[in-house]
């Protein structure tokens, strides 16, 4: 069975793992920010060769608070009540960052989804963050279906 990155980044940096409990909800989001960002950069770079410029605006109507809230609606209801429990973890937390070109409301859902990514990462899920990402994607209109 291949490793997984987490685990891979703890035993090539001799880092010990973790309680996911001790782990605030803003810095499950400060991950997991990353890692949706680098799956939708991945997924637009393997759709084909493009100009960068083109590659960051796609990447930018993705990754926005308001898309990020438009897949989390989306996925509402496939959500288990341990996501369900960190994703408004991440959106109740409170943050000193100020959200820009936001309304605060989307910006609290974006940091719930992204408390819930981080979650699922830190926690070696990641067939379960593919599977609601694929939902959401699809469902909020950014890729279209297969059918």
């Amino acid at each position: 069975m291949e490793e997984s990155l987490v685990s891979k980044v703890q035993s090539t940096f001799e880092l010990s793992k973790k309680d996911i409990r001790t782990y605030s909800p803003l810095t499950l989001a400060y991950i997991g920010d990353s890692i949706y960002d680098l799956i939708i950069r991945t997924m637009l770079v393997e759709r084909g060769n493009a100009q960068v410029n083109r590659l960051h605006q796609n990447a930018s109507k993705m990754v926005k608070a308001s898309a990020q809230k438009d897949i989390l609606h989306a996925i509402m209801d496939e959500l288990t009540e341990e996501e369900l429990g960190y994703y408004k973890r991440g959106r109740n937390a409170k943050s000193v960052t100020v959200a820009k070109n936001a309304s605060m409301s989307d910006y609290r859902i974006a940091t719930g989804f992204e408390a819930l990514m981080g979650y699922l990462y830190m926690t070696e899920q990641m067939d379960r963050i593919f599977e609601l990402l694929h939902s959401g994607l699809h469902k909020a209109g950014f890729i279209e279906s297969e059918d």
